[in-house]
């Protein structure tokens, strides 16, 4: 179960965040700099025990032109190979030393246990809770899509958010594993798109809401 250390980290997660996020694609630019704030969020376990996954959300702007960003991110503790384009930062941690943090959806750690949690093989953990499960974030997948483990093969940033190429054992494969960046609250027709094989929803924390959560799709998957 995820471990949460009460501690610090130089510089923090929301300021590598800060620079990062113009770099992206998917960024939907408001007035100023960036300012994110986090907005909510869920961890998964690393079977390995090597590396933290965490899915972030977070909030830039205020009122209602303000966007939510789903940004999941791995920690390591040396540089993850052949990854440079997708490194974040790095950041002294008070208890683990130097970590490396990634854009995880270009970790083959994290997307694995995306598929997992899909597939009914990961449990979300709380964000900010060590050994708690997180009730608040719900996962499904068809059962003509899941078949064993999944293998990464490939990641592509666009407008719309990032999308995975899995490949699956035998014939079942390949799938398509889609980030969904921007994230907003899911209706009636976003919970019956043809062309979704599973999907993963959870909740955030809009800015200019008074504390009230939305919730919504972050991951979903389709045939590639």
């Amino acid at each position: 179960m995820a471990q949460i250390h009460r501690t610090t980290m130089r510089p923090t997660k929301l300021e590598l965040l800060a620079d990062w996020l113009p770099t992206r694609a998917w960024y939907a630019a408001g007035p100023g700099a960036p300012r994110p704030v986090r907005a909510g969020g869920f961890r998964l376990d690393d079977p390995a025990g090597e590396v933290g996954i965490e899915f972030m959300a977070v909030t830039d702007g205020e009122g209602p032109d303000a966007v939510a960003y789903l940004v999941p991110m791995t920690y390591r503790g040396e540089p993850l190979e052949g990854a440079d384009e997708a490194l974040i930062g790095t950041s002294e941690h008070g208890v683990l030393g130097t970590r490396w943090i990634y854009d995880g959806t270009h970790d083959p750690v994290l997307t694995r246990q995306s598929y997992a949690l899909l597939a009914g093989r990961a449990v979300a953990q709380h964000q900010s809770v060590s050994d708690a499960v997180d009730p608040a974030v719900t996962a499904s997948l068809d059962a003509a899509a899941t078949a064993g483990d999944a293998e990464p093969a490939g990641a592509a940033d666009g407008p719309g958010g990032t999308d995975v190429r899995l490949l699956l054992p035998g014939d079942a494969g390949p799938l398509l594993l889609r980030f969904r960046r921007v994230l907003r609250p899911d209706t009636a027709e976003d919970r019956h798109e043809a062309d979704v094989l599973g999907r993963v929803t959870a909740e955030w924390t809009p800015a200019g809401t008074g504390g009230v959560p939305a919730r919504g799709t972050c991951v979903t998957v389709h045939r590639a």
